[in-house]
Order: structure tokens, then C-alpha cells, then sequence
């Protein structure tokens, strides 16, 4: 007796079918009824990435078409699970495990599996708990859809993110002497005194300071310099011609910049980050405040459509437009660093929102510009000036409201000439030692107001 199969209403279910003339009417059947879902899955996974570090460990992939995803957490082993919908599982996240290295400080394992049909299982054996964030990015630049898988320690070991994260106690600086870090900066001279906190309100106006003749003041406190190596991890600045990223060029003289400034006796030192890992322009601002800096300076390596544009500049924040158009794009470049390198908006607190939208002090800007002009003094020493005054124009990475703060472009890495200076271990020497000089040529005709005063033996 022949098959009879009833497909549909629209196939009678008494006719005789051949049996590839039923798989035909199936397959039509099923791409008819096909689910969103189900269409999704024409996504494909074309990078992944996996970015370590001591304050968090991040996880990029990277889809041709946005992804849905879910997410959990396991206990017994602690392990985060991430359900990534619409794709199939490709050779790219396939190679992910791979990308996990033994000395990752968070992630033990990470395995990709087919859960069901369209649905990808993400399985991150952890190492300890985590707060991990999971969210979405839109295109940006050379880059696709992007999900981000951010895992943060819940007991947090980066003493600065541990400050930034105590959120319900209105002044960090009273917790600032015990953190490891600072304990081995402030050894070199005596122990400090917790500041008053109602005397270094971050919100008191620096109006006053203006007429303080700081030539007479003599500096009994450790300073603090904040060094703030741009771009870094998702985001590598710029890329020059031989493809030398800017993140790197930058860390490395930050990095030296860093150890002149800890030989002298009186100096505490904060790097922004030490490896290569995105931090969000307002947590860089954050940093700084968090520790009372007395000096900002982001660290970046200039790069314009032009290759022939040469030399080292240094820029301010400005309360108005930008000195030059060339300010204006360099800012505007700069301030997407947020978009490139990826941020969950929805987790900015308030308060950072408002600190980053705010003008800084006049005061303030006339102290950037004055250390600006230290700078420039130097670097003419080492390198041609792309411009002889300080630029200024409205970088988020500057707007600090109580923290002289400066943005420097050691030379353009869009340049070939200049890309292999900065790829020159004597070149980034040399702008180390012409960055230590400009600091302390500022510090020494601009002492920093009392703030922390050394505990009297």
C-alpha cells in the first residue's frame, strides 16, 4: 500500500506521494513556518577575543547581526553561563578556549557547545566569584555587533576599582592608606594623615587658590600624579602605517614615565591602567579623584589624515569652543574611545555623568595651561613642535574639576618617520625623561595646596 503523510492543508492527505516529493513539501512547509528566531541564525561569528586583567577580564564577540543572549551564574564550581541565540556554533568560537591562557586571573575554562537548534552555550569556568556584566554594543568603526562579557571580581583586588566601587561612602580618601599600593608608595617618607574631609571637598570651587602665592608654600605631603596611558584593550588608538598600535606605544612610555617619577622621595604614582585593557574615559577621570591627584596627564600618540603631520603638541581642556579645527577633531576622535572600546551606559552612576558634563574651574584650566607650557618647554627639546602653544578644546578624559589635567601627543604615529621613534625604546626613554622634567619644572613654581599633611614625629 503506497505512504500517505498529512503535511498540510493545502496537501490532500490521501494522494500518493513519492517520498522525495514529501521532503520537498516538508521543507517548504518549514520555510514558511520558520520562527524569527530560527531567521536570526543567518548571524555569524566572525572575531572573538579575550582581554585579561587584573581589575577584570573581558570577552568580545563579534557577529555580523545583533545577538540575543541570556545569562546565569552556577555555583559549585562557580561558573557563568551565556546562552548566545540566532547563531550556530563556527570555528571562531570554537577557537575561543584557546584564547583563555592559564594566568588569566578569572576565567579557568571557557567552553562553546550547541545548547539546542540556533542557541549557542557559552561556559566560563571561573576561578572565583564574579559580578559579570553582559551587554550589547552597535557598530562603531571597524567593528561589527558586539557582545561583551565583562567579569569583575566580586571581592575586588584592584585597590583603585575597590574605591571607585565603594559608592555609598561620600569621600574614598580616608581609605586610601590602606590599600597595598599606596602603603608602598607612602613608606618612602611617613605614614599620612586621613585628610579632613571637610576641608577636600572634591566639589569646593578653587577660586580662592587664586590668590595664594604658592612660590612660598613649601610641599610636606606626597603628591600625586596621575599618568593615564590612552586607548587600550577593544580600542587601540591609533594604528600607524607599519601597523604599531597607539595603546601600546603609549603604556610602555607611561611605564617609564612612571618609574623616573618613583625615584623622587616625595611622589606617589597612579597609572590608569598597566596592561593592555579598556578603561572608559570617565572611570580615568574617577581614578583620579578617587586618590586627590594633583596632576592628570593622559599619554596619546597623535595620528591625522595627513601623513606628512609631524611634531609633539599638548592640549587643555577648554570652557569654550576648540582653539583650532585640528583641536576640535582630535577631541572628537579622542571621546569616542567610549564607543570603540565599549561601555555598558546603563551602569555610569549619576554622579560621573554630572562630573564629566561639568566645566571645570577657571582656576583649574589656568593651572592645566601653566603646566601645558612646562611641557612644551621640554618635549621642544626632544622633538619638533607641532604647535608652540598649549590647544585646547573639550576632551572628557580632561574634565577633572579639581585636578590640573593635560593631554599629550608624543609625536604622529601616522607618520612613518615618527611611528618608528615611538616604537624606539631610546625615543620613548627620551620622552619619559622630557615628561619627568615638564612635571617637575610645573611643581616646582606651582606647589600643590595642602591636602594631606605628614604625620609630625
Amino acid at each position: 500500500m503506497p505512504e500517505r503523510f498529512d503535511l498540510s492543508s493545502e496537501i490532500n492527505p490521501t494522494f500518493p506521494l513519492k517520498r522525495r516529493d514529501v521532503l520537498r513539501a516538508a521543507a517548504a512547509t518549514l520555510i514558511l513556518s520558520v520562527s524569527p528566531v530560527s531567521l536570526a541564525a543567518a548571524a555569524s561569528i566572525v572575531a572573538v577575543r579575550v582581554w585579561p586583567a587584573a581589575a577584570y577580564t573581558r570577552v568580545t564577540i563579534e557577529s555580523s547581526e545583533p545577538l540575543t543572549f541570556n545569562q546565569f551564574l552556577v555555583k559549585d564550581p562557580e561558573r557563568l553561563v551565556v546562552d548566545l541565540n540566532g547563531i550556530d556554533l563556527n570555528s571562531e568560537l570554537q577557537s575561543l578556549a584557546s584564547k583563555v591562557g592559564d594566568d588569566d586571573p578569572y576565567i579557568k575554562l571557557l567552553r562553546a557547545g550547541r545548547n539546542k537548534p540556533g542557541t549557542v552555550r557559552l561556559v566560563l569556568d571561573l576561578k572565583t566569584q564574579v559580578s559579570p556584566q553582559v551587554f550589547t554594543l552597535t557598530p562603531f568603526g571597524e567593528y561589527k555587533h558586539r557582545l561583551v562579557i565583562d567579569l569583575y571580581p566580586t571581592v575586588q583586588n584592584d585597590p583603585l576599582l575597590a574605591l571607585l566601587n565603594d559608592a555609598a561612602k561620600p569621600t574614598v580618601s580616608s581609605n586610601i592608606a590602606k590599600t597595598p599600593e599606596n602603603k608602598a608608595s607612602e613608606s618612602k617618607t611617613a605614614e599620612a594623615k586621613t585628610p579632613d574631609s571637610k576641608e577636600n571637598k572634591a566639589s569646593e570651587p578653587k577660586s580662592a587658590e587664586a590668590t595664594v602665592d604658592r612660590s612660598k608654600l613649601k610641599v610636606d605631603r606626597l603628591i600625586t600624579v596621575v599618568l593615564d596611558p590612552g586607548h587600550g584593550g577593544e580600542d587601540p588608538g591609533a594604528v600607524g602605517p607599519s601597523g604599531t598600535y597607539e595603546k601600546t606605544v603609549v603604556l610602555a612610555i607611561a611605564k617609564k614615565l612612571k618609574a623616573l617619577l618613583d625615584n623622587e622621595t616625595n611622589v606617589r604614582v597612579v597609572l590608569t591602567r598597566d596592561g593592555d585593557y579598556f578603561v572608559p574615559l570617565g572611570v580615568r577621570v574617577k581614578k583620579a579623584r578617587a586618590v586627590n591627584a594633583d596632576l592628570f596627564v593622559s599619554i596619546h600618540a597623535d595620528a591625522f589624515v595627513r601623513a606628512d603631520a609631524n611634531g609633539s603638541s599638548v592640549f587643555a581642556l577648554s570652557e569654550g569652543g576648540a582653539t583650532s579645527a585640528q583641536a576640535r577633531w582630535l577631541a572628537q576622535t579622542q571621546n569616542n574611545a567610549d564607543l570603540i572600546g565599549g561601555i555598558k551606559i546603563k551602569g555610569e552612576d549619576p554622579y560621573l555623568a554630572k562630573t564629566l558634563m561639568d566645566l571645570t574651574t577657571t582656576a583649574t584650566i589656568n593651572d592645566s595651561m601653566k603646566l601645558g607650557k612646562a611641557m612644551l618647554g621640554e618635549l621642544g627639546s626632544i622633538n619638533r613642535l607641532h604647535k608652540p602653544n598649549v590647544e585646547q578644546a573639550s576632551f572628557a578624559v580632561l574634565k577633572a574639576p579639581d585636578i590640573p589635567s593635560i593631554l599629550v601627543e608624543t609625536a604622529f604615529i601616522s607618520n612613518p618617520a615618527e611611528e618608528q621613534k615611538l616604537i624606539s625604546e631610546e625615543y620613548q626613554q627620551k620622552m619619559a625623561q622630557a615628561l619627568h622634567k615638564g612635571i617637575k619644572r610645573y611643581f616646582a613654581k606651582n606647589p600643590p595646596l595642602a591636602k594631606t599633611r605628614i604625620a609630625q614625629s
